[in-house]
């Protein structure tokens, strides 16, 4: 097997390092939040995997085929047939990214206040929209140590989803979201048993099965690397057995089909469809653009199918692999083994003098940048945010800080260079400073929040 990228670069673009000086008043000026730091000032950036792939010469040779038409553009059809093959799921919605497909269905499926919306553990814009269509979300993710292996820690705990549905009522849950890979959890697998059982149990009960699956294709291939039954199997072989344990999936096409910007709702049953669609034509445009231009249509077609391929996806969960055993060979405490987009820091643990409300996550995102001009962001209580009925900040069972790997972008060396400005901070670990607000927005926070050192 060759040890190399499986792909030439065409086309680069410039990056550089700016001084040690600089990038302090460019965090100062950022109130400590990364997301408004510009990415001039930004050497390798992590902050997310969402869109900031490289698309290859066949996408953007598809761009050019772009169907404008505002509605029935061939171009749609396209986009629908690949979708359908892959998912077996017949109605088929484009969105402009994964955020629009969440308003659009929960908008619909959540026709109480109050109701539940259950997962195996949300990220934060579905747990946010969820919340802004009057639901509370609940995670049931299985309890596995950062440090211990397990080949799925994003399963879904069925014990509790079984006794979750007894104890509150099926008729109070709107939907089960079945999140792969589990971002939150650091973007770790489902297993294909465990996405069997919960579906087993939802249809016992009567209830909906959405799958979120942004990063499906590298679901798959973690199925294919671990559980027993599936090493023969192809990637799309994988994929449609999975997607034959739902009903319908909400995706952001940023991650898994490799394009830069654009989202879908797809689902099995026409009266959802329709159901859902409703909303989708206010929100988001008609049903065959859903805010998109033909040509990302046609980008998007192609890259739901270059995602499975199993020489992409090997260097693809290779290469965040690498930076993993990098850092855990220094000491670095991180969720192991690796997820397929993220190395994900137990920042708790790197930083145990600061005390979880002064997120240890989001300090130490701070410190990466000072330290290698390195942007990362946290996933932990911060992105939690407060309880809508006490108002008190939400404890995450885990205080991570997300290092997310665009598609296709960095070379190992790239890799390299993090791990350097991430064991350095590690040395350094005791000067590293808790944060504190000083300004807080009521929704998803942690985007437009400002912040001092405490």
């Amino acid at each position: 097997m060759p040890k190399g990228e499986p792909f030439k670069i065409k086309m680069v673009e410039p990056i550089r390092l700016i001084s040690r000086e600089e990038r302090e008043a460019a965090l100062k000026a950022a109130h400590y939040n990364p997301f408004f730091l510009r990415s001039s000032d930004v050497y390798i950036d992590l902050l997310t995997d969402s869109g900031t792939g490289a698309m290859s010469q066949f996408q953007w040779s598809a761009m050019m085929l772009g169907d404008e038409a505002y509605a029935g553009a061939s171009s749609y059809y396209k986009l629908k047939e690949t979708v359908t093959d892959i998912t077996g799921y017949e109605y088929v919605i484009p969105t402009h990214q994964g955020r629009g497909a969440e308003k659009s269905a929960f908008s619909q499926l959540i026709t109480r206040k109050g109701m539940y919306v259950v997962s195996n553990m949300f990220f934060d814009t579905t747990r946010g929209h969820a919340q802004l269509a009057g639901a509370r979300p609940v995670d049931l993710l299985m309890d596995y140590p950062t440090d211990e292996f397990h080949p799925f820690k994003g399963n879904m705990d069925t014990v509790k989803l079984e006794q979750f549905i007894n104890e509150h009522g099926a008729e109070n849950i709107a939907c089960i979201i079945m999140t792969v890979t589990n971002n939150s959890a650091g973007g770790q697998p489902v297993s294909m048993a465990n996405i069997r059982e919960t579906y087993r149990i939802a249809k016992k009960y009567g209830l909906l099965v959405l799958f979120d699956v942004a990063r499906y294709a590298e679901n798959c291939h973690f199925i294919r690397m671990r559980e027993e039954g599936y090493a023969d199997k192809l990637p799309i072989d994988i994929a449609r057995e999975m997607f034959s344990y739902g009903d319908g999936l909400m995706m952001s096409a940023k991650k898994d089909a490799l394009v830069n910007i654009g989202g879908l709702l797809a689902f099995r049953d026409e009266e959802l469809y329709n159901k859902v669609g409703g909303a989708v034509v206010p929100f988001e445009g008609f049903l065959t653009y859903g805010g998109l231009a033909g040509r990302d249509l046609e980008a998007m077609a192609v890259g739901l199918r270059e995602a499975l391929d199993p020489d992409y996806l090997a260097y693809r969960v290779g290469q965040v692999q690498y930076l993993g055993e990098l850092l855990r060979s220094a000491g670095v405490p991180i969720q192991w083994p690796v997820g397929g987009h993220a190395v994900f820091i137990d920042a708790a643990k790197f930083l145990p003098h600061i005390p979880w409300d002064q997120f240890p996550g989001h300090a130490l995102t701070a410190a990466l940048y000072l330290e290698g001009g390195v942007r990362a962001v946290e996933v932990g209580s911060l992105m939690m945010g407060r309880d809508p009925e006490t108002g008190e900040n939400v404890r995450s069972p885990f205080e991570f800080t997300r290092l997310a790997i665009p598609r296709r972008v960095y070379t190992n060396q790239h890799m390299e260079d993090v791990a350097e400005a991430v064991i350095n901070a590690y040395k350094r670990r005791e000067e590293i400073r808790g944060v504190r607000f000083t300004k807080e927005p009521k929704v998803l926070r942690h985007f437009t929040a400002h912040f001092d050192l405490v």
